[in-house]
This record gives C-alpha cells, structure tokens and sequence, in this order.
C-alpha cells in the first residue's frame, strides 16, 4: 500500500494571526539617529530651550550652555552626566536692558551651587563663600542692601559658629552664631558711645557679661560720664570665703 503525503494548505477563510511588531517611539529612533556624543551644534527642545556644548552617551558632559527660553535664564560652564558639575555661570535675562544679569557664579556639583563662589541677590546684596549642596555653608562674607556686612561662619544659609558682623553705623559684633542668632560668649562694640559689652549671649538676647568704656575719645556721641572700673580691695580674702563656703556646702 503506497501513503502519498501532501503539503499541508491552509483551510480557506481561516484568519491568518500576525505577529505584533515592537512599536519604538519616533522621538527615540530621532534620539537614536542624533547619536549625541562629543562636540554638537545646538540641540532644541520642544520647549523652546536650546543646548550648545559637548555630550556623552546622549547627555550634557563637557563644556557647555544651556538657555532656558521660558525662565529667561542661562548657564554656561562645566557638565556632568547631564547635571551642572564644575565651574559656570548663572545668569538671567533682563528685560529692559535685553542682557543678561549674572546671578551666580563659582563651583557646581550634582546640579547644586557647591564649593567657592558668589551669588548676586541685587545691586548692593551679594555674598561671596563657600557653598554646600545649594546652601551658603562654611566660611563666607555676606553684604546686605542696608550697609550691614558679615564674615565667618554658616550652615544652611545662617551664621552658625564664630563670625563678625559690622553694621551699617559700625558699631560690630563679634563672637558666637546658632542658626543665625547671636548665641554663646561675644562681644558688642558701641563705636558711637565708646563703649564694649562683653558676656554671653542666648537666642540672640545678652544674658550676662559687663559693659565698659572702649575708645571713648575717638566715639562721635560718647556718653557724659565714664563708667567706673570696679576692682576687689582684697581678693584673697574673696578667694579664701569662696573657698569656706565650697567646704561647707560639701561637709552637709
């Protein structure tokens, strides 16, 4: 007995099933096709903003500058990954004058001011210093719009440790900060009265110290009379009462 075998046909009106094809973005093969990497002209984005610099692996790495078109600012300097990393210039568009205004400039890490650098709050406000993770933090020199200037310490944005602050009229303090309030031992200095407070501070209140004369012949306004300097007539005997009481107190 002979088996003829034939090919097998598939039964006619039997729907055909398709494989689905992977369906891959247009703005991804666009990405792809661009093969950002090494030194391009400028990149625009939907948005409007625009990037001129060098790249790696289809991110902002090297120098470049980016324009942020609906802020009105600009950065040109260092990149990281894609992040502000480096050294660079912050800078705002104005307006009237169609220049742009420099907001800061200085060290960068992972997108944030960190490091050494200077940052303009207005015409006659800046602070010069080092920075932490977009904070002023560390040793800095702040000048405020009224006249006042400080030099020394911060943490997250307040005098925190030792620092001198010189007000507008001159008269200073210099001494102990916590979280931006004057706080532990210090002294004031009254150049117009010619006078020196020194003692301890709390939360920005003198708590105890004494208060005496300090350059009372060079002081514009001094005050009419002098201040009296106390001192102990016998100071051993001090001691040696001191000491008595310390022992009673022990013995009960």
């Amino acid at each position: 007995m002979t088996i003829i075998s034939q090919p097998f046909c598939s039964i006619k009106g039997m729907p055909h099933k398709k494989i689905p094809k992977a369906t891959v973005p247009p703005v991804k093969i666009w990405e792809q096709k661009a093969q950002k990497c090494g030194l391009l002209h400028s990149v625009y984005s939907v948005n409007g903003d625009k990037y001129t610099g060098e790249w790696l692996d289809n991110k902002k790495h090297g120098k470049g500058t980016q324009v942020w078109k609906k802020s009105g600012v600009i950065y040109d300097g260092d990149w990281k990954y894609g992040k502000r990393d480096g050294y660079g210039t912050f800078s705002r568009l104005d307006p009237a004058t169609n220049d742009y205004t420099r907001i800061y400039c200085g060290e960068w890490k992972n997108d944030k001011k960190d490091g050494f650098g200077t940052h303009f709050y207005g015409e006659n406000s800046w602070y010069e210093g080092e920075w932490y993770e977009g904070l002023r933090c560390g040793w800095g020199r702040m000048y405020y719009a009224n006249g006042d200037i400080y030099e020394g310490e911060w943490l997250k944005d307040n005098h925190h440790g030792q620092g001198m602050l010189r007000l507008a009229n001159e008269n200073r303090y210099e001494g102990g900060w916590r979280q931006g309030e004057k706080h532990g031992p210090g002294k004031f200095l009254y150049l117009k009265k010619g006078q020196l407070y020194e003692g301890r501070w709390e939360n920005g209140v003198a708590k105890c110290g004494t208060v005496s004369d300090f350059g009372k012949e060079e002081a514009p306004n001094p005050t009419m009379y002098p201040i009296p300097q106390i001192r102990l007539l016998d100071m051993n005997a001090v001691l040696m009462e001191t000491s008595c009481l310390v022992e009673e107190d022990s013995e009960s």
